[in-house]
């Protein structure tokens, strides 16, 4: 059985960008997110994040960041009729039988520093999900990988109540633990698009039980990612390792907060037979030995859906 994927978290607007527009979004092997594979994969839904590395220089950040929503509204939007841009959460009830929605998202708040103008412009661009941080500190917060272990600034604390004003959620993924913990407290819409256990494998990238339970009540959702780095201590991954984070999750009372955030085109390293996007329908039937329909069907699309923002 064939069942249609919504996907949390991807990289192609990043690796469009670095590739100063050499890569054709429609078949370019380099893209583990191209239509091709979306299309073969049967994913309705992609999200594309913004994405600025640490080193570019802060003045700069803001440009390259509008470069890449250029890329996602010139190089893909804009060439294939069949990708439409969500911009608002109800238009995801209006796509069409092989239309594929395509959600702009933001993974680090470096890019707009304390400017919430270029923010309200990023909103105004189709931008439906903040994550703070990548993995070091900014203005608005601590990443995961910083050793301080601080927590949400003041500034943070506006953004996250920005985010809830425009419906947009904001994503917990690459924060320090004591960041998380102070989203939670602030924040309507909490999501952790591409994250995994720590109980499985103790890195800084993935949640505790504590967190997980706690993202959970809060009525969030966690996309569980392919980077192997988050799925065994040893860098090694099968799909029966993914499908180990899952049942931890589930065991949580996750079962209807489960979703998919592959990470694809932002990791080096692969799942064995989950490479790429064309592989889904693979991972959807190895899904199906193990869970009851309804549950993959939450899993692949509808708790996604049933966890969009709303007044």
């Amino acid at each position: 059985m064939t069942l249609k994927v919504i996907d949390t978290h991807c990289d192609a607007l990043f690796k469009m960008w670095q590739s100063a527009d050499s890569l054709n979004f429609y078949d370019a092997p380099q893209l583990q997110t191209n239509l091709k594979r979306l299309q073969r994969g049967r994913v309705m839904v992609q999200c594309f994040a913004i994405f600025v590395e640490p080193g570019i220089k802060t003045e700069q950040k803001f440009q390259v960041a509008l470069e890449q929503i250029d890329i996602f509204y010139t190089n893909i939007v804009g060439k294939y009729p069949m990708i439409q841009p969500i911009t608002a959460w109800d238009e995801l009830d209006q796509l069409e039988e092989g239309q594929i929605g395509a959600v702009l998202t933001l993974e680090g708040a470096d890019v707009f520093g304390n400017d919430l103008a270029r923010l309200r412009i990023l909103y105004k661009l189709g931008v439906k999900s903040v994550g703070l941080t990548w993995n070091y500190a900014n203005l608005c917060a601590d990443g995961a990988w910083e050793t301080r272990g601080a927590g949400l600034s003041l500034l943070g604390e506006e953004v996250v109540q920005l985010n809830n004003e425009h419906l947009v959620w904001t994503d917990v993924s690459h924060l320090s633990e004591q960041a998380f913990w102070d989203v939670l407290e602030i924040a309507e819409y909490p999501i952790a698009s591409h994250s995994n256990a720590k109980a499985l494998c103790d890195h800084p990238r993935n949640l505790s039980d504590e967190q997980a339970r706690a993202l959970f009540k809060r009525n969030g959702f966690i996309g569980i990612v392919y980077a192997p780095p988050f799925i065994k201590k040893d860098g090694t991954a099968t799909i029966s390792d993914v499908l180990h984070h899952i049942d931890h999750f589930c065991s949580l009372g996750g079962r209807k907060h489960i979703c998919l955030g592959s990470d694809f085109d932002g990791i080096t390293s692969f799942v064995h037979k989950l490479e790429d996007a064309s592989q889904y329908q693979h991972f959807i039937n190895e899904l199906l030995k193990h869970y009851r329909e309804e549950d993959v069907k939450g899993f692949a699309y509808q708790n996604f859906l049933n966890h969009r923002p709303s007044h």
